[in-house]
């Protein structure tokens, strides 16, 4: 059995910690372990709190946001969507859980990532970027794309752990 959903969400921090709980009520009931999960609730959080800061068009250019760090999924900045003149004012989420694997894609309609940050060349303590490296370090394998003049994806993915009375648990 897999489990599959998408979200079209606005681009306010709100959207946040919406997008985090559904994730974590998912993987509750699926019965995945508590380590795993909150490893991916995190990734996702910071994927979504870029589209939010940088995922509009007329955004300035992005290198990625640091945040959140705390258990409770609040977001750091304001995240209005200031910066988004055509009104489109989304992002989109969608997750995955199928077999022992999470997939998880977060796009948007901004201006993409620098070049550099596609072909992962940033210095992993650079000013800005750190919710990304945040990203590739919970996660097994990232992506970060862009579709030209549409926007940007953060795609990632990470082997799950069962608990014993997992509901989708892996033979």
């Amino acid at each position: 059995m897999s489990i599959w959903w998408s979200l079209h969400l606005r681009r306010e921090a709100a959207s946040v910690p919406l997008a985090r709980r559904l994730l974590l009520g998912t993987m509750e009931t699926a019965g995945v372990d508590p380590d795993i999960s909150f490893d991916l609730s995190v990734a996702l959080t910071e994927a979504c709190a870029n589209a939010v800061e940088h995922g509009g068009r007329g955004a300035g250019p992005r290198c990625g946001t640091s945040g959140v760090g705390t258990r409770d999924g609040s977001v750091d900045g304001d995240g209005e969507g200031r910066d988004d003149p055509d009104g489109t004012g989304a992002y989109h989420v969608t997750a995955y859980l199928d077999g022992d694997r999470c997939r998880i894609e977060v796009s948007d309609s901004g201006p993409g990532f620098p070049a550099a940050t596609v072909a992962r060349r940033r210095p992993s303590l650079a000013e800005n970027g750190r919710g990304l490296h945040l990203i590739e370090e919970l996660a097994d394998h990232v992506r970060f794309r862009n579709r030209p003049g549409r926007g940007a994806v953060v795609s990632f993915d990470k082997m799950l752990k069962w608990r014993d009375d997992a509901l989708l648990k892996v033979s």
